[in-house]
């Protein structure tokens, strides 16, 4: 009778616990915490395909200025020039590749490389960082995950697609599509899904300063591409980063 009795009493504890880490989950969900990620250097590496995607792109537009009997591109991108670029928005970036090349002529190479890059990486996708699905899995159990980008319209896109990542994210936005910049496409995603709590994860000093203007927690991934100044929270791999949210967002 007395084993019966500990029985049911062990047997009401371990479903008060469970019914309390469900309540506390729900409490997380209602009260709408977010983490939102860049992505280059963040959550995949996608330098190596860029390149040759827009070497691709150079070729057809040369292919075109000659049929026009006018000047072409003399230029090979590499992965080097990638990774110099990354996190900048493409007007910036077709600055610093082709600053021989001004005006309407620009703006045609630079959306042909758009085009070619964003079907390019849907087929091939990226190198994704060690851990990422399965730390999202996680991370999902408890908050919901958004990704703000510098990059043109349909690049988060072919990175969701390619990495049948969709289900993971519940919204994203790039400043290609909005025209904004970093920080105000950060509260914008945060007043759109109505984010009371967030946080940023990028390897930027730009990514930095982004989750300043949006007045969130920034952490660094020192894995990544780039640096930052003085980060109050870093992580050296992604499936560190549960335990920073936990500290960061309960």
């Amino acid at each position: 009778m007395k084993n019966k009795i500990f029985h049911t009493q062990d047997l009401c504890l371990r479903t008060n616990l469970r019914c309390a880490k469900d309540s506390a989950r729900m409490e997380i969900y209602m009260k709408k915490q977010g983490i939102i990620f860049d992505m280059d250097g963040t959550l995949w590496d996608s330098a190596a395909n860029v390149a040759e995607s827009w070497n691709v792109a150079i070729a057809k537009f040369n292919e075109a200025e000659l049929e026009n009997g006018t000047a072409t591109i003399d230029r090979k991108i590499t992965t080097e020039d990638m990774y110099n670029v990354m996190g900048k928005t493409m007007d910036v970036i077709a600055e610093i590749l082709f600053p021989e090349v001004t005006g309407e002529k620009r703006e045609k190479l630079l959306e042909l490389c758009c085009i070619v890059e964003n079907d390019y990486l849907r087929g091939h996708g990226g190198k994704l960082y060690p851990k990422i699905r399965e730390t999202v899995e996680k991370l999902k159990e408890n908050y919901h995950v958004y990704i703000v980008s510098n990059c043109q319209s349909g690049y988060i896109e072919a990175f969701l697609f390619a990495h049948k990542l969709e289900k993971y994210f519940s919204d994203f936005e790039m400043s290609g599509r909005t025209n904004l910049t970093k920080g105000e496409n950060i509260k914008l995603v945060m007043e759109r899904n109505g984010i009371d709590k967030a946080m940023y994860l990028g390897d930027t000093i730009g990514d930095q300063l982004a989750a300043k203007d949006a007045e969130i927690p920034f952490v660094f991934a020192s894995y990544g591409f780039g640096t930052t100044e003085n980060p109050e929270y870093t992580i050296s791999s992604f499936n560190e980063l549960p335990k920073v949210a936990e500290k960061i967002l309960g």
